[in-house]
């Protein structure tokens, strides 16, 4: 018998969490998944498999995998493979999700405050990693980081990282897609007292199923839009290669103007040298126009 208990034919794969969390409470039960994560080429076989794990005892060793089969182990006629749960598990460990409690001091980034003109700032703690002005104090964003992601990084190796994972974050947010769990993401406008990001105006996504949660300016999810990297292009830069930090409509709310809010009609201001791009989204965040003025092109 496995160690997570058996469904008849119909029913969803559902089991108690603290079952699921008691079976990986092993040792011997991680380094096998820590096995067959390393293996180069899966299913492995039983006896490769039991050489990998530090375990005299091959009956032990039967009894631990056994209670991984099913739903953290796949078990073939060839053999044995990791299954989406046990990887989830190895990749939560090595991000340093549960193991990790990193110490990092402040380091300067590229950029300079949008407010003050001041040097910005990265802290870290929490798992969150902030950047702000060291000057007037003026919020940058705060996003989750794992701890994984500060492992044999530089300060600015770490700077661009967590540029990309914001960017990867609030795009699959923006549409729909929670990036924990991919559960169903809901967006909503909030207009209220200014937050830990410094604007009033924001974005919330909440999933439906494990309730993760993201905040952001609104100009935040025109970063992957075709329409302003096209406008950034046409200016001769690359704005993939922009720090968000460094772009005034991705983190101030200034550049958002309110036309209507029943419904939700919002207007995101980005210049670039002479010109404007005008972009008006929805309540879903869904572009309904955009328009440049005074561009040449």
């Amino acid at each position: 018998m496995s160690g997570i208990s058996d469904h008849t034919a119909g029913e969803a794969d559902e089991i108690a969490p603290a079952e699921a969390l008691s079976v990986i409470a092993n040792e011997t039960r991680l380094d096998i998944l820590e096995a067959l994560w390393r293996a180069e080429d899966r299913p492995v076989r039983f006896s490769d498999l039991f050489e990998e794990v530090d375990l005299t005892d091959s009956a032990q060793f039967n009894y631990h995998l056994k209670q991984l089969t099913g739903q953290f182990v796949a078990k073939t006629d060839d053999g044995y493979d990791l299954r989406f749960a046990g990887g989830q598990v190895i990749r939560a460990i090595r991000a340093g999700t549960f193991t990790r409690q990193p110490d990092v001091e402040p380091f300067e980034v590229e950029g300079a405050c949008t407010r003050c003109g001041g040097k910005l700032e990265a802290t870290y703690g929490d798992e969150q990693l902030r950047i702000e002005c060291s000057d007037c104090g003026k919020a940058h964003g705060e996003y989750p980081f794992p701890p994984g992601g500060l492992v044999d990084r530089t300060p600015e190796e770490i700077a661009t990282a967590f540029d990309e994972r914001v960017r990867h974050l609030h795009c699959l947010a923006a549409d729909g897609v929670c990036p924990v769990c991919s559960g169903q993401m809901s967006t909503e406008i909030q207009r209220e007292e200014p937050c830990c990001l410094d604007v009033s105006l924001r974005a919330e996504h909440v999933c439906q199923q494990c309730r993760h949660e993201l905040c952001s300016p609104v100009g935040l999810v025109l970063l992957d839009e075709a329409t302003v990297a096209a406008f950034y292009d046409d200016h001769g830069i690359d704005l993939s290669q922009r720090p968000y930090w460094t772009l005034p409509w991705c983190v101030d709310d200034e550049y958002a103007t309110v036309e209507s809010s029943d419904p939700w009609r919002i207007s995101v201001r980005i210049p670039l040298g002479e010109d404007e791009l005008r972009v008006v989204l929805d309540g879903d965040l869904t572009i309904e126009e955009t328009e440049c003025i005074d561009c040449s092109i």
